[in-house]
């Protein structure tokens, strides 16, 4: 019997998920305990992130030969589209200029995530990836959410200063439709998607690295 895609999902979503306390860069945001130099460095990371995940996934999406794989690759792309520019009045209400923001070294570990997506938009099956990515998101969106949150009541930040986590927060239901296509796709066709679980694993693990590598939490 063919396995269903929302299942696996489920499952992997379930392995995956972090322990508690596995972050420990957002609880200090959420009770106003980092500082904002901290938030300016987490933007100075993602302005590089954004614009590199951006190329991996047109990348992954011009590999991917079912339409839903491509359209689920093009329509993050467009995403990360759209959330670079929202990087800039975030950077500026932590006090990091676009002279700032040039001159910020970015961090090893920040930059693991990125580097990662970049070796499976070269290496892997477009519809492992689209699995792992998948069920990626839900960490990464409740991080987003809580981050919002947080920058409003304790820092004092605007909407236009919170609206890169506000956009990542957002739950896009058809995108998830559309990955979910895609995986059902692949497992009717019987393509491997055996490795979907190990690239999610390190995306995982790659994430709250780039948390964890922040300051005032780097060594």
């Amino acid at each position: 019997m063919t396995r269903s895609a929302k299942e696996l999902l489920d499952k992997i979503r379930q392995e995956l998920a972090p322990e508690e306390g596995a972050n420990r860069f957002v609880p200090l945001v959420a009770e106003g305990r980092a500082p904002l130099s901290a938030i300016g460095a987490l933007a100075a990371e993602e302005q590089r992130i954004v614009a590199g995940d951006w190329r991996s996934l047109l990348m992954l999406a011009a590999r991917a030969e079912e339409p839903a794989a491509r359209g689920f690759f093009s329509g993050l792309a467009q995403g990360e589209s759209l959330a670079l520019p929202m990087l800039t009045p975030l950077a500026e209400a932590a006090g990091f200029d676009e002279a700032t923001i040039r001159a910020y070294r970015p961090q090893p570990g920040c930059q693991a995530y990125s580097a990662y997506v970049a070796w499976l938009a070269l290496n892997a099956e477009p519809a492992a990836a689209v699995l792992a990515m998948l069920a990626n998101f839900a960490a990464w969106g409740g991080y987003c959410a809580t981050m919002g949150q947080a920058l409003r009541q304790h820092y004092g930040f605007t909407d236009e200063a919170c609206a890169f986590f506000d956009f990542f927060a957002t739950p896009v239901p058809e995108l998830e439709e559309q990955a979910l296509a895609a995986v059902q796709a692949g497992l009717d066709a019987g393509v491997p998607l055996d490795d979907a679980r190990e690239h999610g694993r390190l995306l995982q693990a790659y994430e709250l690295m780039f948390w964890n590598a922040l300051p005032p939490l780097r060594d």
